[in-house]
């Protein structure tokens, strides 16, 4: 089958022809329809992650938002059988641990990260195989599409989670989003479906309009102020700032100005991984955070078992993951793509679906 294989940090995915997948006893193999290209697969690429014990190794296929159809099912799977469509987690958990019992399998104990470690090669490929079926595959109702589902992905799937999940947000707060890369627009849609009013910051008038089309009730341009937390906070009711505060970006400043535009007792959410610049670290006014009882939040993808919740919400129309595909191209088309984001080139979320 054909796959996008990172051969060298940096230097153009290749296109290669490398063997298909057969499914271990607890696993599928699914035929790719569409996944997602994320800014993930953009850090992978770079070789970013080393200071987190979190690099991926060179020979890996990448891709870790797909949706597809079942096409081999191993001995011990009882959830799915071929024809299925399904789409994938990237947060690949065992189902067994504590932490999976619990309903946090996105950080399952012995859990594995699909397309960014060596025992789970990613879905820019013709097929993917999927560990442990059974808790890790979600079935796709019949009127949701793959390259919804792709958009879906990681990135919309980290935000719901933070948001609904891992924040409090509650209708009629202020939720300040910074930076409107796909995560970033993901998060403004679904704070905006959660009933939250919605600042959206970004230095690009393309990526705010679109920021507006998802649900943003302002946007601040960062190049056409002097201070990004102020002008945030002069939006909101009384100049009191954000309820939550989104570091969409995974920069220092974005990360330090989404803690400074926080009210007292505001909660920070952690979206955006750091490049070689931060290495992993930012530093934070921690007096003034615990002065002000600001709480630091971080998430990481979602559990699959609660995708059901963002599936109901599809079926409603009250998000729509699909308004938010600007672009689908062919898998020969993906390292291009991801160089692209090197210079903040693409908007939205592009899906491949041609493979």
């Amino acid at each position: 089958m054909r796959a996008a294989v990172l051969r060298e940090y940096g230097d153009l995915l290749e296109i290669e022809q490398v063997p298909d997948p057969d499914p271990d006893a607890h696993g599928v193999v699914i035929e790719t329809e569409a996944c997602g290209i994320c800014r993930s697969d953009w850090h992978a690429w770079q070789g970013h992650g080393e200071w987190a014990d979190d690099r991926v190794p060179e020979g890996q296929i990448l891709g870790h938002e797909p949706a597809g159809r079942v096409v081999a099912t191993g001995s011990a799977v009882e959830r799915f059988a071929e024809g299925d469509r399904v789409a994938v987690p990237f947060n690949l958990g065992r189902g067994d641990c504590e932490n999976c019992r619990n309903g946090h399998g996105n950080v399952c104990e012995d859990g594995i990260a699909l397309g960014f470690e060596e025992a789970a090669p990613g879905a820019f490929a013709e097929r993917v195989h999927v560990p442990y079926a059974d808790y890790n595959a979600v079935a796709l109702p019949e009127n949701v599409s793959p390259v919804e589902m792709a958009g879906l992905g990681c990135r919309f799937a980290t935000a719901y989670h933070g948001l609904a999940h891992r924040a409090d947000v509650t209708p009629g707060d202020w939720v300040a989003v910074h930076g409107c890369g796909g995560v970033g627009l993901s998060a403004v849609h679904v704070a905006d479906a959660l009933g939250a009013t919605v600042v959206a910051v970004d230095l690009s008038e393309e990526k705010l309009a679109k920021a507006r089309e998802l649900g943003a009730d302002e946007t601040v341009n960062a190049e056409r102020v002097v201070d990004v937390p102020a002008a945030v906070r002069d939006l909101t009711d009384g100049g009191r700032g954000a309820h939550v505060s989104v570091d969409a970006l995974g920069v220092a400043e974005t990360c330090r100005n989404s803690v400074a535009c926080l009210r007292k007792r505001g909660q920070h959410l952690q979206l955006g991984l750091t490049t070689d610049a931060e290495r992993g670290e930012v530093s934070l006014p921690t007096d003034a955070m615990t002065m002000n009882e600001i709480t630091f939040l971080g998430s990481r993808g979602m559990p699959p078992t609660r995708y059901g919740e963002l599936l109901r919400m599809m079926d409603r129309g009250v998000v729509s993951p699909a308004e938010l595909v600007t672009n689908e191209v062919a898998l020969d088309a993906v390292p291009d793509r991801l160089a692209a984001m090197s210079d903040y080139g693409t908007v939205g979320i592009e899906v491949v679906t041609e493979f």
